[in-house]
């Protein structure tokens, strides 16, 4: 097999990073291309000695990393416990990967990413791939999506927020044989990658499409010539008793990514989060920038949306491809898990469920990337989730 991967519960660093490489070499013949490794934040003070002995155990041609408040490999997801996951590839056709750390510089002419490889400025989308794992408190990873969005369009970004920690300065970032605390680090594929992407946002569309007619913006000040609070105040009533549940627990809003689609269903929609709905206004602010001919429609999420989500995605990915995956890495929101389902392990037991037994690895993010529509975002409760063929 060219993919392995190895989880420890240990909570010795040295003991649990000794297991995984131990396995993880055991699992994969051959030089290692690129090695992947997730830690718990109780690891998170031994991050050198975890570049040092993955280094070592496996010399590898690329290593990232990073903290996380959860951590999922093989069949299990751990969650807010001591926990280490190696995910390792080795590419028997050629690929290139360029390995890259960004920050986050003030000039003259405004904010600017520091560390921007020259290769990802070139033509070949369908060949690129980026991997990325960013330090929430420090990385701008709004600039960084729409930039590659407009300079590498159709090259899918998949990853997600480093988690665990508190502030500016605790992030742990692995990259190569050093450790970084702020930023983003990631490895850019070229070639015969075999990795394909699914972003599972879990989410259903309640009431009807809606077409903005006044905004400002990320605040949609008008839908079809009534505010969001009078539009919300004629649907309540309108709502089953779950989903007014739903409702008052969170509600999202659905942005169509295909406007010349006559009859919208889930899977047509960028889910974003509302983040504050003015009473006096009526206006509802969500986490995006919105336009005046936008068609959106309000969502809510629940286990079980996610659950058939997930599951429906996943099986139409293998029933478009002739290859089937052999390997994952799963980047699921730190919303989900126990927070979301009633059963332990939800994700990555879906994942194995409908792929079979391959090697997984990934964390709970603060945020995870992936693409929509051919553009990528960075997303909230969702699995997105990075598919390689052999």
């Amino acid at each position: 097999m060219p993919f392995a991967a190895a989880l420890s519960t240990a909570e010795p660093t040295r003991q649990a990073v000794e297991e995984v490489c131990a396995r993880t070499r055991a699992g994969l013949s051959g030089a290692v291309d690129l090695a992947v490794l997730f830690f718990s934040a109780h690891h998170a003070r031994s991050a050198d000695l975890l570049a040092q002995v993955v280094h070592q155990r496996l010399s590898p041609g690329c290593l990232l990393g990073c903290v996380a408040e959860s951590v999922i490999g093989e069949q299990r997801e751990i969650e807010q416990s001591p926990a280490l996951s190696l995910w390792a590839a080795r590419w028997a056709k050629p690929v290139t990967m360029v390995p890259f750390h960004l920050v986050l510089e003030r000039t003259a002419d405004g904010p600017s990413l520091f560390g921007w490889p020259d290769e990802l400025n070139g033509d070949d989308s369908e060949r690129t791939a980026v991997l990325l794992l960013g330090d929430p408190f420090t990385f701008p990873i709004d600039l960084f999506l729409r930039r590659v969005n407009e300079e590498a369009s159709g090259v899918p970004v998949l990853g997600g927020m480093a988690s665990g920690i508190g502030g500016a300065g605790q992030c742990r970032l692995l990259f190569q044989d050093v450790v970084k605390d702020q930023g983003a680090v990631g490895i850019l594929l070229r070639g015969s990658h075999g990795l394909r992407s699914i972003v599972s946002q879990g989410c259903r569309p309640i009431g009807r499409p809606l077409v903005i007619t006044r905004a400002k913006d990320n605040l949609i000040l008008e839908l079809g010539g009534k505010t969001p609070l009078a539009l919300l105040q004629e649907l309540w009533p309108a709502l089953s008793p779950e989903e007014q549940q739903l409702f008052q627990q969170g509600l999202h809003i659905g942005r169509v990514h295909n406007e010349y689609k006559g009859d919208f269903q889930r899977g047509d929609f960028l889910v974003r989060n509302v983040l504050a709905l003015e009473r006096e206004t009526g206006a509802l602010a969500i986490t995006d920038r919105v336009r005046v001919g936008q068609t959106v429609q309000f969502h809510v999420r629940d286990a079980a949306t996610a659950d058939e989500d997930l599951h429906a995605l996943l099986r139409l990915d293998l029933s478009a491809h002739d290859l089937a995956p052999k390997s994952a890495l799963l980047f699921t929101c730190n919303g989900r898990g126990t927070r979301l389902f009633a059963q332990l392990h939800h994700d990555v037991g879906v994942v194995r469920a409908e792929a079979g037994d391959i090697p997984i690895a990934g964390f709970f993010a603060q945020g995870e990337f992936g693409p929509v529509a051919g553009k990528n975002f960075i997303h909230g409760f969702t699995a997105s989730l990075a598919l390689f063929e052999e």
